[in-house]
């Protein structure tokens, strides 16, 4: 089954788009990445996303037409990467626009229906809303996925995301995905890129060499960490609402006070030190922690976390299991998309706080008949 994944982040970097391969296995999959694509946004679609997100208030005309822009743009993306090649289906994330876990409540956007006619192929999105009607945050739902891929029989393993939003999947030798503890740890390079774009010409950190430049302010850090946030219990998600621009802002005048490279660090730091303290929190000692999403890709903050758990646990990324750490999110969308046709529940109640599993996505169908008859064959295929 070829599926093309599509994910948009908090990070509002633009658009991964995986072209993959997907062949059943026993109850996970098998994955091979064929191609993968990261699009930046435009730079007018990246200020009036910013102009309708929190802690922005917007419009909802600004949404609605935000929410028809975002589809062309994924339309450009997915062009991009499959060119003249076709299909069997499209899972696309979106882009969250609003998110409120405690209430249930997110919001994403990015029409899927230009997807379906230019692709011509059935197109799975709206993954997150099955499970906030069931009393969920609707996040985070890659752990799923991570259950699937990245579980081992023979280790502890602790996959992390990197992205916006730091999340984190706890996968304990031999256990099932419904064992996994997962959940939203705070921020991850949301605040560090808007640091960086605001007080250079570029749009983020690259490689990490102001980062590793920097020291980081002991003070300011800790009134960081003192934010409520930290002090609940899974589950647990979170999102722009929470930490935006809006603490950047609430503490401008000491961020003022540091040069570039040392709020680079101490923004960081806000990112490693929740993170380590959640591995040796709920992650056995010794376990394998395998870093995903943009983040990934900032060798400083990444030998900050080494540094930070030190003997506790090895800090890999995904890349050493042979799944690329940039593609990831939009890898286990794919996945999603596929849980989805298949009709099998993919949320996990102990991650979201729903109150049972649910089936995830509303489907835009294309020849869908067709669809489900080719994914009854190749499941069928396994059973026997």
């Amino acid at each position: 089954m070829r599926a093309l994944g599509l994910m948009s982040g908090t990070s509002l970097d633009g658009i991964d788009a995986a072209l993959v391969d997907i062949v059943p296995r026993g109850d996970g999959y098998q994955v091979k990445l064929e191609r993968f694509v990261s699009q930046p946004f435009e730079s007018r679609i990246r200020e009036r996303l910013e102009a309708a997100l929190p802690p922005e208030r917007g419009s909802t005309a600004a949404v609605a037409q935000l929410h028809a822009d975002l589809g062309a743009a994924f339309v450009a993306a997915a062009e991009a990467l499959v060119e003249s090649d076709r299909v069997d289906f499209v899972a696309t994330h979106g882009l969250t626009v609003y998110h409120d876990g405690p209430r249930s409540t997110t919001l994403q956007i990015g029409r899927p229906y230009e997807l379906r006619d230019r692709l011509r192929a059935t197109v799975v999105w709206d993954f997150r809303s099955a499970d906030c009607a069931l009393g969920g945050s609707g996040a985070p739902l890659v752990p799923y996925v991570d259950a699937l891929l990245l579980s081992s029989s023979e280790e502890d393993r602790v996959a992390v995301n990197l992205g916006g939003i730091c999340n984190l999947t706890i996968l304990a030798r031999g256990g099932s995905p419904q064992d996994a503890v997962a959940f939203d740890v705070g921020p991850g390079m949301m605040l560090l890129d808007a640091f960086v774009r605001e007080r250079t010409n570029e749009t983020m950190d690259f490689d990490g060499v102001l980062t590793a430049k920097g020291a980081v302010d002991d003070e300011l850090l800790a009134t960081l960490l003192s934010d409520p946030y930290f002090l609940l219990d899974p589950p647990k998600s979170t999102g722009r609402e929470q930490f935006g621009r809006q603490i950047l802002d609430a503490h401008r005048q000491r961020f003022a006070q540091l040069d570039v490279a040392d709020g680079c660090a101490t923004l960081a730091a806000f990112t490693v030190r929740p993170l380590a303290d959640a591995v040796r929190r709920f992650a056995a000692r010794g376990a394998r922690v395998l870093l995903g999403g943009g983040g990934a890709r900032n060798p400083a903050l990444v030998r900050m976390l080494h540094d930070t758990l030190g003997e506790y646990a090895r800090v890999e990324l995904t890349d050493d299991l042979g799944i690329d750490a940039d593609a990831k999110e939009a890898v286990a969308f794919a996945i999603l998309g596929y849980e989805t046709l298949r009709g099998r529940p993919a949320s996990l109640p102990r991650v979201t706080g729903a109150r049972a599993p649910a089936v995830l996505g509303a489907i835009v169908p294309f020849e869908l008949g067709s669809l489900l008859a080719k994914i009854t064959r190749e499941t069928e295929a396994v059973d026997r």
